[in-house]
């Protein structure tokens, strides 16, 4: 470990040691990267995310009740419903003749049952193809939840769920015979909110994997709990992206990915005119740039180095515009020789690797402006 090295984990600590966090000094830390000795990542996203006060006093307090609360969560949203439908499954007093598995009704809790299933379908898809190269997503974790597998509760878990065929009640209608008529869920159906949804694992991963390998075990324990609030707070911020109906609004993606554009415009024109002439429009790469933070376009280590970066910067989603624009000027030279076809193969697979060289033209764009 180098001297500069330790004289910036010896920084951190001591911001983090008084009484009250100075804010300010941390970000300017955290936005030349964050030392992940010791734990001092975890802890300073949990800051930075708003998960922790600057207050160090209150934090035992804190974890302690968002823990429980998590806990709660899980009792009231899976436990609880799981032994009901367990419950109802043995007596079958789920089926009624009002309420039915057919019932078209969009009140019916069967209607809901299998709404519900679409998402879960969906989340349990997203889960399985993370990071699929990476041992740590394929491998059982040292804390599992003992509330959910405690083999002694007998309710029917969200996985035992997903792995049940689902039948859509929306697409299932009689015809006058009786005859159960059965619709593909695809032909001419309005794109369904589960869309909205993918995606999101890939801002979990990265924030569960970081608190799942914190030194302290006592922290790491409660990973599940402390990623589920840090990434709630993050949605909070983002979550404008996941929503379709938003989409040209000016809090929306594609507002978002015109800036890159515009801002592109203003710092390299003869780039811009390239790219216009081409019609290489902005959703072609943007798109997913923007809505998973970059997630998908670099190695694990890599995003998070970035994210520790997003996190530190005040206006951090400006910041995100920024690193995009310099993504694209800094390989301005490929762009301005390539055809469509070879530029669109750069956007979709970015080839510079040293996050630090994009962030560092980043923040030169930022103080430029």
């Amino acid at each position: 470990m180098s001297s500069l090295h330790k004289s910036r984990i010896a920084d951190f600590q001591d911001v983090l040691k008084e009484p009250t966090i100075a804010l300010e000094k941390l970000q300017e830390l955290s936005f030349s990267g964050i030392p992940c000795e010791g734990g001092l990542r975890c802890l300073c996203w949990k800051i930075l995310l708003n998960y922790l006060p600057l207050e160090r006093a209150s934090w035992t307090s804190i974890l302690a009740k968002q823990r429980e609360l998590y806990s709660q969560f899980l009792r009231e949203m899976i436990i609880q419903p799981g032994i009901a439908k367990a419950n109802m499954g043995v007596s079958r007093e789920d089926v009624t003749f009002e309420d039915h598995p057919l019932n078209p009704n969009p009140d019916s809790r069967w209607n809901t049952y299998f709404k519900d299933n679409e998402v879960l379908l969906q989340i349990d898809k997203d889960v399985r193809r993370l990071c699929p190269d990476i041992s740590f997503f394929q491998r059982a974790t040292e804390y599992p939840c003992l509330l959910i597998l405690d083999p002694q509760n007998e309710f029917e878990t969200l996985r035992k769920r997903v792995e049940q065929t689902t039948l859509k009640s929306q697409t299932v209608a009689r015809n006058r015979s009786g005859v159960t008529n059965m619709s593909s869920p695809h032909k001419n159906a309005a794109p369904s909110t589960v869309n909205e949804y993918q995606g999101m694992n890939e801002i979990v991963g990265p924030l569960y994997y970081t608190f799942a390998t914190d030194p302290n075990s006592e922290w790491k324990e409660h990973a599940e709990a402390d990623t589920f609030f840090c990434f709630t707070n993050l949605m909070a911020e983002i979550r404008d992206n996941f929503i379709k109906s938003l989409d040209d609004s000016q809090c929306g993606i594609t507002y978002k990915m015109e800036k890159v554009y515009s801002t592109l415009k203003d710092k390299d024109m003869e780039l811009y005119l390239k790219l216009q002439e081409q019609n290489i429009k902005p959703q072609f790469f943007a798109f997913r740039w923007l809505t998973l933070l970059l997630s998908q376009e670099f190695l694990l280590p890599d995003v998070i180095r970035i994210w520790d970066s997003l996190f530190a910067d005040n206006s951090r989603f400006d910041f995100l515009l920024l690193v995009c624009c310099a993504m694209l000027i800094l390989i301005r030279e490929h762009l301005l020789e390539g055809d469509f076809t070879v530029n669109m193969r750069l956007l979709q697979d970015y080839p510079i690797t040293d996050v630090c060289q994009i962030l560092q033209k980043a923040k030169e764009l930022q103080d430029s402006q």
